[in-house]
């Protein structure tokens, strides 16, 4: 692998990466929308909306997994490896709580009056604060190595 493709591979997991916040932004406003339907959701068009990005987020993890790939075996650089594998794990509970957080907003607005809905609600949010902080400091980490190697 050329210092080119190097640069390229790293180039394409920033990309990635403003990908999957597209997607997430994507997602957010459906469920917005989602709950604005309300309370006889529109369940259909929702879970469309989750197939698609569903799909999306598959994509982005297959090519990101191909440059770690990419990264460990042609170039011997474990240390990137090791910050995408991190990455990719903390997307992965991004994940998670993203939805955690949408049913947590839904369960608020079908029940008003239970002041621990919204409770959970900002757990959620402290929860995905401090997963976001740890995906900065991995980028960060990435982006300090692979630039060290150029």
């Amino acid at each position: 692998m050329s210092p080119s493709d190097f640069r390229r591979a790293v180039q394409r997991l920033y990309a990635l990466q403003e990908e999957r916040m597209e997607a997430y932004k994507l997602f957010q406003e459906g469920h917005e929308a989602y709950l604005r339907t309300g309370p006889h959701y529109d369940f259909d068009n929702y879970r469309q909306l989750v197939h698609e990005i569903t799909e999306a987020f598959c994509g982005i993890s297959k090519e990101v997994l191909k440059i770690n790939k990419q990264l460990h075996q042609e170039l011997d650089r474990p240390d990137l490896s090791e910050h995408i594998e991190k990455l990719q794990r903390q997307e992965k509970t991004k994940l998670e709580l993203t939805a955690k957080l949408q049913l947590a907003k839904q369960n608020a607005q079908d029940h008003p009056e239970d002041k621990s809905c919204q409770e959970k609600i900002q757990e959620i949010r402290k929860d995905i604060i401090r997963n976001q902080e740890a995906l900065s400091e991995i980028l960060q980490d990435f982006m300090f190595d692979s630039e060290e190697s150029e």
